[in-house]
C-alpha cells in the first residue's frame, strides 16, 4: 500500500513509518521543514510537503494514497483547545478526500478520555464532548467521516507511549524531580497510567490499517491496563538517589504545575479486543523496565 502518514518524523510516528517500510508498504510523509523532508527521505520514505494546517495539502496527500495514518498532533498545551480545532479540520480534510473510496484512515486519540477511574473498553464512547474535553474533536470528527462512509478507525494511544527518545510525560516527571529534589505522588499513590512501548504501538497502527474495519471501529493501542503511579515515582526516585514522598492534592499544582492533573489521573484501560480483532500482541519492555534498563536516567 501506499500510505500517507502525518506527523511521519515524531516520535510515534517515525517508529510507524519504519514498520510499515519494513513490511512492504511505500510511505508518504507529511514534512513541513527542510530536516523533515531529509530524515523521511533517510527513512526511505517520500515527503510531502504541507503541515496539519495547510488542509489542501492535507487533501492531496490523503487523496493519491491507498489509506491514511494520522499521527500528527501539534503538542502546544498553551493553546490547546486550539490545536485540538486544527485536528478536527484536518481529520475532516483527509476524511473528504478518502470518501466513498473504501479507502483506511487511522486517527489517533487517548484513552484518558474514556471513563476515567474505571476500566476503559474501546467500545466506550468518550465521558464528554469536545466543548468539556478538547481532545475528543478528533474523535468527533472521526464520527463525522464514518457517517459519511470512510473506513476510518480511531486508535487510542494510552498516557505513556515510551521508548528511546520520548520527551513527554515521563522524562517531565524526571527533570521535576530533580528540580523540586524529591520525587512525589499524589496521596496513595494508587492512581494508574497506561503505557505501551512506541515500537509496539507502530506495529498496531500497521496491523488496524492492513485489517481496516468497519467505520467507526476503536482500538485500544495499550500494552498496561494499569500502572500504579506511586511505582513510577519509586523508579524516579531510586535512579536519582532522592527522597520519595507523597504530597497532599492541594500541594499537587504547586509541585506538579500543569502536570498535577496528569500525575493524579486514574485511567486504567483494556485491549483486549484490539488483540482479539487484530493479533496484536505487545513485545516490547514494559514502562518499568523501560525505565529502568532504557535510556531515561542516561546522559
Amino acid at each position: 500500500m501506499r500510505v500517507f502518514v502525518t506527523g511521519a518524523t515524531g516520535f510515534i510516528g517515525s517508529a510507524i513509518v519504519q514498520e510499515l517500510i519494513n513490511t512492504g508498504h511505500q510511505v508518504v510523509g507529511l514534512a513541513r521543514s527542510d530536516a523533515n523532508v531529509k530524515s523521511l527521505e533517510a527513512a526511505g520514505a517520500e515527503a510531502h510537503r504541507g503541515d496539519l494546517e495547510d488542509l489542501e495539502s492535507l487533501r492531496k496527500g490523503a487523496a493519491a494514497s491507498d489509506g491514511v495514518i494520522h499521527a500528527g498532533f501539534i503538542h502546544d498545551f498553551a493553546r490547546f483547545k486550539e490545536v485540538c480545532e486544527i485536528d478536527r479540520r484536518a481529520i475532516e480534510a483527509m476524511g473528504a478526500a478518502l470518501a466513498g473510496s473504501d479507502r483506511p484512515l487511522i486517527v489517533t486519540s487517548s484513552t484518558s478520555l474514556v471513563s476515567p477511574g474505571h476500566l476503559a473498553t474501546e467500545e466506550m464512547p468518550p465521558e464528554s464532548d469536545s466543548s468539556l474535553h478538547p481532545r475528543v474533536a478528533s474523535e468527533e470528527a472521526a464520527a463525522v467521516a464514518a457517517a459519511q462512509g470512510v473506513r476510518v478507525s480511531v486508535l487510542r494511544l494510552p498516557l505513556s507511549v515510551h521508548g528511546k527518545g520520548d520527551s513527554a510525560f515521563v522524562p517531565m516527571l524526571i527533570n521535576l524531580a530533580q528540580e523540586k529534589g524529591v520525587s512525589a505522588y499524589i496521596g496513595d499513590g494508587l492512581n494508574r497510567w497506561t503505557a505501551v512501548h512506541r515500537l509496539d504501538a507502530a506495529n498496531l497502527f500497521k496491523l488496524a490499517l492492513e485489517k481496516a474495519a468497519a467505520p467507526g471501529t476503536k482500538y485500544h493501542g495499550v500494552a498496561e491496563e494499569g500502572i500504579v503511579f506511586k511505582d513510577i515515582a519509586e523508579v524516579i526516585g531510586r535512579h536519582l538517589n532522592i527522597p520519595v514522598v507523597s504530597i497532599s492534592p492541594e500541594e499537587a499544582v504547586n509541585h506538579f504545575g500543569w502536570l498535577a492533573s496528569f500525575a493524579a489521573f486514574d485511567a486504567p484501560a483494556s485491549s483486549k479486543l484490539t488483540q482479539e480483532r487484530l493479533g496484536w500482541q505487545p513485545v516490547h519492555p514494559t514502562l518499568l523496565d523501560d525505565m529502568e534498563k532504557g535510556s531515561y536516567f542516561k546522559s
